[in-house]
């Protein structure tokens, strides 16, 4: 059956989501599978719905209103879809409308029972599932009452909940259409849920289904719990089978009650084992059709199964593609970076190309294949000590895997070639000198290294630059890798990890090297932090400056401060920060964010926050209070550690590893600021590239290329061309990327690995974390998620899902610091510890779980927090 306004479901396939919704192309295309059991119906198209629509023009003018209304004013939100909703449904059904509906309906048989389900084309997506947002009514019976269901159904795209929904995923109300599927009614024996991926865990080898007797409507409002089947590689490995007491079914004259089961029914399975089985190999075969997870929607009557929907499942992290059928474990690396939001591809491509090892990317997000690693005895133990050492959550989930004992291969340990080296054993000091010449010289290649960079790209455009740029990765790579760079990092990490694994042994004393290592010389991160307090100086005696600044919006606001009273200083000091850490930015990994430099009014608020709640000189006298603790600690441990059993050698021996830690810790922050360096670099080139594309008219604006790979901005630049429906949909994808939450471990099954921490030393109630800093505070919690809407005052606790390094200026003002990604060599705690910060890391929610506002305490040396109010 054809028609502008009707068209059956076998005509409709998934790329028909425009005229049919979401739902209806979904319908449409599961018709098409072979083996696949659908029943029989018809779509009412998104044409009658906008036709419906125009013949109220006041509707314009309410979705307008609609659009416009803040999505957490549920009242107003709520009353004028209600409004909406109400002029829809009494709009009467056109006559011509209504004539094609019934006659598609005569094609069911005219007094058919039918289900009539909304489908929205912002439905069944796969970046939002929608699952819910609209209505569905079933068992209804007669043109009239399907008629009148189909203005329901249209309606319901502006439930207050639809609405809400929408808004909160960026979906304009006017872009948003209905269509309505009617379906033959099934009467089933059983119903419910199948989800061909493991909804929990991610794992994509695990099938649940969910089932009960009746209507699948039992299950979804809630009124049972159900039967739940675990199926793997064609077996049921675990069931288990509720006592389903209640049930829906369908009422003669038309819609549906609840009725009670037979007692004796009541714990009986609603599916043999067989059945489930058998219905996971549906399951799979839309899998393997639609090409990602599913949630299926399934009744069974008389032992045969019907599909009446399925949808993608959208909280799944994606998988990272490895090209074979081989297991795979996956490390996070946004968890080592601290930055776990997404990233955009050109962000994505460059880190890549200019990374140390080969990187997989999945959810805006990259991720190093440690399986190898893992295999190998010889690799493995230092890859767990480490990891361990670094983020015990991770560590734990590394040790889950491989505790399975069948999901990893163990491999040989490889020969040794010829000049090859043993490496030292963990925690073994590395073989450097205890010389500050040693970071002085590696400093100043770095800079050399930048440097070199800004006079080669130079006056490079088109397609020169991209060869330039290529050539200039290898160099990016290959001073990463510079072997006494990587000594002088390890010196430092070694040191620390010496001084406080044998410290506790010898002493008794925990992490006694997070005050040995209070104002360490020539970290180039914490030095930032104290660098903005002197701009802060400089602002301070000037009231005009400062009641600016309090009204700085835009990014032009260093133009204007030269017209006022001290403004010229004040904009002098604030450039020459930025000249030095213009380059910097929350999430500064992906070459996209947009930096300081690019907008320095990101620093106003704490630059703020440094005028109100510090005098003048805070930034010397800061750093010399915290090496003044540093020294008496050293003398204090030196001096028991004399009166020791063999004292004199112990003494000695800590006080050479004291002397290592405060001469290397330090340069643990260089490298990643000559990284970002040379990303601004990068990016001010590629930008004024993508300018003279925009002035050619092949983007639209020059953030599009952010959306493109490294390598299609070359080919872009090469032919002047650009696929700007790619462009459109990678920006969709990159807002869908945001709902997920990147898993630390991730295994090619899909399974996302959550590691756990094992101890029993800690009160119920309590947060637990990894100390990285030590020290106990107690104060407000500022909950913050963006550090350009800080507003700290002293005293109070930083609780944050994670810092990078330009999160820094923060800390000098706080008392102490609480995140939910972290590990001990990570900046904010190497930072926290030089300010002399108790802080927390690791706290997994701690975001969702601290209010802000709350009173907390922070155990920066046992590692837990406490909500006191």
């Amino acid at each position: 059956m054809t028609g502008q306004y009707v068209r059956d479901l076998q005509e409709i396939d998934r790329t028909q989501g425009a005229v049919a919704g979401g739902k209806g192309a979904h319908l449409g295309e599961l018709s098409r599978i072979d083996g696949i059991r659908v029943p029989a119906g018809f779509c009412v198209t998104t044409d009658a719905f906008r036709r419906i629509m125009a013949e109220v023009p006041s509707l314009d003018d309410r979705l307008a209103r609609l659009s416009r209304l803040d999505p957490d004013d549920r009242e107003a939100v709520r009353g004028l879809s209600a409004e909406i909703r109400r002029i829809i449904e009494e709009t009467a059904v056109p006559g011509d409308l209504a004539a094609a509906i019934t006659r598609a309906l005569a094609r069911l048989g005219a007094e058919a029972a039918c289900a009539v389900r909304s489908s929205a084309t912002a439905e069944d997506l796969p970046t939002a599932s929608f699952a819910g947002q609209q209505d569905t009514y079933l068992n209804v019976v007669g043109p009239a009452e399907i008629l009148r269901h189909i203005s329901r159904c249209w309606a319901s795209l502006f439930t207050e909940r639809a609405v809400t929904y929408r808004r909160r995923n960026g979906i304009d109300h006017r872009t948003v259409h209905m269509a309505v599927v009617v379906q033959r009614m099934v009467f089933p024996d059983a119903a419910g849920v199948l989800f061909t991926a493991d909804p929990v865990t991610g794992n994509r080898r695990v099938a649940t289904v969910d089932a009960g007797f009746g209507l699948g409507e039992a299950l979804v409002s809630g009124l049972v719990n159900p039967d739940v089947f675990t199926v793997r590689d064609g077996e049921v490995v675990t069931r288990t089978i509720a006592a389903k007491r209640r049930a829906v079914h369908a009422r003669p004259a038309g819609g549906t009650r609840e009725v009670a089961v037979d007692p004796r029914r009541q714990e009986q399975p609603a599916l043999t084992d067989a059945q489930a089985v058998r219905l996971v190999g549906l399951g799979r075969r839309i899998e393997a059709h639609f090409g990602r997870p599913q949630d299926i929607e399934w009744c069974l009557a008389d032992d045969d199964f019907r599909i009446v929907q399925s949808r993608p499942i959208t909280t799944l992290f994606p998988v990272p593609e490895s090209g074979d059928r081989e297991n795979h474990v996956y490390l996070s690396v946004g968890h080592q970076q601290m930055m776990t939001d997404p990233m955009k591809p050109l962000g994505l491509s460059l880190w890549k190309l200019t990374a140390m090892v080969p990187m997989h990317e999945a959810g805006g997000r990259l991720f190093v294949d440690a399986t190898r690693m893992l295999a190998s005895p010889a690799s493995r133990a230092p890859l767990l000590e480490m990891v361990g050492r670094s983020d015990p959550l991770t560590g734990d989930a590394l040790a889950t895997v491989l505790d399975r004992g069948d999901f990893v291969p163990s491999l040989p340990d490889p020969e040794p070639g010829p000049g090859s080296h043993a490496r030292p054993a963990a925690g073994a000091p590395a073989p450097i000198e205890t010389d500050p010449a040693v970071v002085a010289e590696l400093i100043e290649r770095g800079r050399a290294s930048v440097a070199a960079l800004e006079r080669g790209i130079r006056g490079k455009t088109g397609p020169a630059l991209f060869d330039f740029l290529l050539d200039a990765f290898e160099e990016h790579k290959r001073v990463l890798t510079d072997p006494l760079s990587h000594q002088a990092i390890m010196a430092g990490m070694e040191a620390t990890w010496w001084l406080n694994d044998t410290l506790r042994e010898w002493l008794g004393e925990k992490n006694a090297a997070d005050t040995l290592t209070l104002s360490a010389p020539g970290n180039i991160t914490s030095e930032m932090g104290l660098a903005l307090l002197d701009v802060a100086d400089v602002i301070r005696p000037h009231p005009e400056v400062v009641a600016f600044l309090r009204g700085a919006g835009d990014e032009d606001f260093l133009e204007e401060l030269a017209e006022l009273p001290g403004g010229t200083g004040a904009r002098e000091a604030i450039e020459g920060f930025l000249d030095r850490y213009g380059m910097r930015c929350a999430g500064e990994i992906d070459i996209t964010r947009p930096r300081w430099r690019e907008r320095p009014a990101t620093l106003v608020p704490a630059l703020l926050d440094n005028v109100r709640n510090f005098g003048p000189g805070a930034a010397g006298r800061r750093f010399e209070e915290g090496r003044q603790k540093a020294r008496e600690k050293a003398r204090d441990v030196l001096s028991r550690l004399r009166a020791l059993p063999d004292g004199d050698r112990k003494a000695d021996e800590t006080e050479r590893m004291i002397d290592r830690v405060r001469t290397f810790i330090g340069y643990r922050e260089y490298p990643k600021y000559t990284i970002v360096g040379k990303y601004f670099v990068y990016k001010r080139a590629l930008l004024d590239e993508a300018g003279r594309l925009v002035r050619a008219g092949v983007l639209t604006e020059r953030e599009d290329v952010f959306y493109l790979t490294f390598q299609e901005f070359h080919d872009a630049v090469r032919s002047h061309r650009v696929d700007g429906r790619l462009i459109e949909e990678r920006k969709a994808a990159f807002r869908s990327y945001h709902a997920l939450t990147p898993p630390r471990v991730l295994t090619s099954d899909g399974e996302a690995v959550t590691g756990a921490y094992r101890r029993d030393d800690v009160s119920a109630g309590a947060l637990i974390g990894l100390p990285v800093s030590a020290g106990t505070v107690e104060g407000r919690a500022r909950v913050v998620l963006d550090m350009a809407e800080a507003d700290l005052e002293a005293g109070d606790i930083l609780v944050t899902t994670c810092t990078d390094p330009s999160w820094t200026p923060l800390f000098v003002g706080i008392a102490g610091l609480v995140t939910e990604v972290g590990g001990l060599m990570t900046h904010g705690a190497v930072i926290a510890r030089e300010y002399g910060l108790p802080a927390v890391v690791g706290v997994e929610q701690a975001t969702r779980l601290i209010r802000d506002g709350q009173r907390i305490r922070v155990h920066g040396t046992d590692g837990y927090v406490e909500i006191l109010t």
